[in-house]
């Protein structure tokens, strides 16, 4: 629900991949992705899609299945040399989950690109923060769990403001930088936003151990405030997206 397929191929398309690329997808999940790029790239293209998650490469391999598409289970934070070079190297909501280790990915990450080869970066700013007519309180336990889980859960909601500079300091060449909304959200509330919101409050506020102080039922009252708030057609609420490309240099 949450892999928009037009997105993809405009985002990849923008970043220079083209037929006959040999693709590599770093944190590619459920595979869903992979198998776009892997159809973008061809003919005669190759796509891999890495991830340190056995359960969803296991995944990824038995839903998402072609003839140029395979999948790997590998921790992008030690080399991935023996997976051979590639033409494109795609890394789409990754780094945001490693604040602290964010740059030393990339650099790992650009050993398997070739010379001349195209670095993608895309990911979020300002990572669920941006709401109108949203209750103080609410406002205040959103923006204080986002804290929480920045100092103690190495995640950072302010990840794609910084993509431009890690391929700067890399010197990569005919780097270009795209902003768009990845959330634009005000009216009837669509099933796929719905889901997707709820599914942050479930998961990543239950999870983040934050006391809810703001709320004398704690959590649940927090849950059923943002739900009726995220219900409501006058909410408004947007996510910079950020996409940085650059060019490996040939030496």
């Amino acid at each position: 629900m949450k892999t928009d397929r037009e997105a993809v191929e405009r985002q990849s398309r923008w970043a220079g991949l083209k037929p006959g690329m040999r693709v590599a997808d770093i944190g590619c999940g459920s595979g869903k992705t992979t198998a776009m790029l892997n159809e973008l790239c061809q003919p005669f293209g190759q796509a891999v899609g890495v991830d340190g998650s056995l359960e969803r490469i296991t995944h990824a391999q038995n839903n998402y299945k072609a003839p140029s598409l395979s999948y790997c289970c590998r921790n992008f934070y030690e080399p991935l040399d023996d997976l051979g070079l590639f033409d494109f190297v795609w890394v789409r909501f990754v780094l945001e989950y490693h604040r602290e280790k964010a740059f030393e990915i990339v650099q790992n990450l650009s050993r398997i690109l070739k010379p001349g080869g195209i670095l993608c970066l895309i990911d979020l700013d300002y990572n669920c923060l941006s709401h109108a007519g949203i209750p103080v309180r609410l406002e205040k336990a959103i923006a204080n769990i986002t804290k929480k889980l920045e100092l103690e859960a190495n995640f950072d909601p302010y990840m794609g403001r910084k993509l431009y500079s890690f391929l700067y300091d890399l010197d990569y060449q005919d780097i270009a930088v795209d902003l768009s909304a990845h959330h634009l959200i005000s009216g009837q509330l669509n099933e796929v936003d719905s889901y997707n919101w709820n599914q942050k409050v479930q998961v990543a506020a239950k999870n983040s151990n934050y006391c809810f102080s703001e709320y004398e039922g704690g959590f649940s009252e927090f849950v059923e405030e943002f739900q009726k708030f995220f219900a409501d057609p006058r909410r408004f609420t947007y996510t910079p997206l950020l996409c940085a490309r650059g060019v490996k240099p040939l030496k």
